[in-house]
């Protein structure tokens, strides 16, 4: 049985629809993570924070290997430099994820209270170019507010971070599952599967 004369065989869409099940397993797996995230949010910042550091680290070790080699995109100093940091942020990662992800918050915290005043500053400065300079500076003071509170209580602040991605990754997996069978029921109305 072909593809339906509008989908020839071979076709970008009969691939797609006879590998529908990718598409389910990455939506179990998204929903797997969405639910132990939200069960478990600074086990999760820790977990989430170690994979950054073993990727860190293959980073690293694979810069270095082509600074010797010769192969390296940049000069050989910088190369070195880049791939020992990465290696020394990753092991740092590895050893102690929970800190870590504790500091990645206190930046990211930082850069909300930086981002905030800017758009305060912003909407203040250009308030009679514009109208509802009022919402730029409501999301001003609430980036503020947030990163202060990250700041004060990053350990809260990496529980709430981690139910968000949970709660994202959630609704990415149930979206994933559905388009898969979608794709699938569409694939065995058409022949492509």
């Amino acid at each position: 049985m072909g593809a339906s004369p509008g989908f020839p065989a071979g076709s970008l869409f009969g691939t797609v629809t006879r590998n529908w099940w990718v598409l389910l397993l990455f939506g179990l797996f998204a929903v797997i993570f969405g639910v132990l995230a939200v069960m478990a949010p600074v086990r999760t910042a820790a977990v989430l924070a170690w994979w950054l550091g073993i990727m860190a680290i293959v980073e690293g070790v694979v810069v270095l290997i082509s600074a010797f080699n010769g192969s390296a995109p940049v000069s050989r100093g910088w190369a070195i430099f880049y791939a020992l940091v990465s290696i020394a942020f990753g092991v740092l990662a590895v050893i102690n994820p929970l800190a870590t992800a504790s500091v990645l918050l206190l930046f990211l915290a930082a850069w909300l209270v930086v981002g905030g005043i800017y758009r305060i500053v912003f909407a203040i400065r250009v308030r009679k170019q514009i109208t509802g300079e009022w919402m730029l500076i409501l999301s001003g003071l609430l980036a503020v507010a947030l990163g202060v509170m990250f700041a004060l209580n990053p350990l809260a602040g990496l529980a709430v971070t981690s139910l968000w991605i949970g709660v994202l990754a959630l609704v990415y997996g149930v979206l994933q599952i559905i388009a898969a069978f979608r794709l699938r029921s569409l694939g065995k109305t058409i022949g492509a599967i």
